[in-house]
């Protein structure tokens, strides 16, 4: 794997965040010294379990007041979950279909990765070669970039990242697709989750995560370890439309499911941003305030819904 160099543009004022990397196995985002974010990077497939723990990459968010991570790695419920994470379960390129969800017979392999810190106040994450592999591991099917840009949290929020994939077909023309359990961009807690808290938040009267489309974006809190959390997903308007969200379960993965198909050569980019809370979320007024300085629209919040989790999560 290579190593990009530092860009450090502070303002004299400013107090940009902090990164270091341990070579081959993560890059981690420091706010005032402390633990925010971990962008896993490790490929390892010597053997069975290596293989497992970094078939694919992704972020776990960390809480800054006690050090641990409020994401969710490898292994207990449903070991191919991991913090913030990006994949399909039916993804078909030249007319043959692969599963880069569950990671079966290929990975996502981290090839560069870099960190920028700007004068804003941001800190980015930018991995520009991501490759998923196909039948064989000298076989590429798609070449990703992706960028985690940490930035100033809003009020009462201890975390904000932009996540951004671009996702190139490189082997043929390729259908994204799969079921909104399996595939898409989404957030899992740590597994120390208590299933019976979790609630969910929605843009929209009597909503219905199963049935309804093209969410702004959703709100989920849950209690881990006694501590309460809450994140917003926040999509952006670029993102393929009749997107569908899985949104319900008791353990609190969540997240949007991009249904779409490009052309070989061609590049999908899907958006969105994440903010995290110690606490409850904010007011739904609030989040689509948000949503709207993220998005650059002006649009008003008309009703919203707030639902518990569904008991039990369903086995898959």
């Amino acid at each position: 794997m290579n190593f990009l160099p530092f860009l450090l543009l502070a303002l004299a004022g400013q107090t940009p965040l902090q990164a270091s990397f341990v070579a081959d196995q993560y890059v981690e985002i420091r706010a005032q010294a402390k633990p925010i974010g971990r962008f896993m990077t490790a490929y390892d497939i010597s053997d069975p379990k290596k293989r497992e723990e970094t078939y694919k990459p992704y972020l776990h968010i960390i809480d800054p007041e006690t050090g641990k991570s409020i994401t969710k790695g490898m292994g207990g419920e449903f070991t191919h979950h991991r913090g913030i994470f990006i994949g399909w379960n039916k993804l078909t390129v030249a007319g043959k279909t692969y599963d880069r969800w569950h990671m079966v017979g290929g990975e996502q392999v981290v090839k560069k990765v870099g960190v920028a810190n700007s004068a804003w106040g941001e800190s980015a994450i930018s991995a520009p070669k991501i490759v998923w592999t196909g039948a064989t591991r000298d076989e590429t099917l798609i070449e990703e970039r992706r960028d985690m840009i940490f930035g100033p949290p809003p009020t009462g929020a201890f975390v904000q990242v932009d996540f951004s994939s671009e996702l190139k077909a490189v082997a043929g023309d390729t259908v994204f697709d799969g079921d909104p359990e399996h595939a898409g961009l989404h957030f899992r807690p740590t597994d120390a989750t208590e299933r019976a808290n979790t609630v969910y938040l929605y843009p929209k009267a009597d909503a219905n995560a199963h049935k309804d489309r093209d969410y702004p974006w959703v709100g989920m809190t849950y209690t881990a370890d006694g501590q309460k959390y809450s994140v917003v997903m926040l999509s952006h308007p670029s993102n393929p439309s009749g997107t569908a969200w899985s949104a319900y379960r008791n353990y609190g993965r969540f997240g949007a499911f991009y249904k779409t198909a490009i052309k070989k050569d061609e590049t999908l980019k899907i958006q969105a941003r994440f903010v995290v809370y110690r606490g409850e979320l904010p007011s739904p007024e609030a989040i689509q305030a948000l949503w709207n300085r993220y998005s650059g629209k002006k649009e008003p919040l008309t009703s919203s819904t707030r639902k518990p989790a569904e008991q039990p999560a369903p086995k898959k």
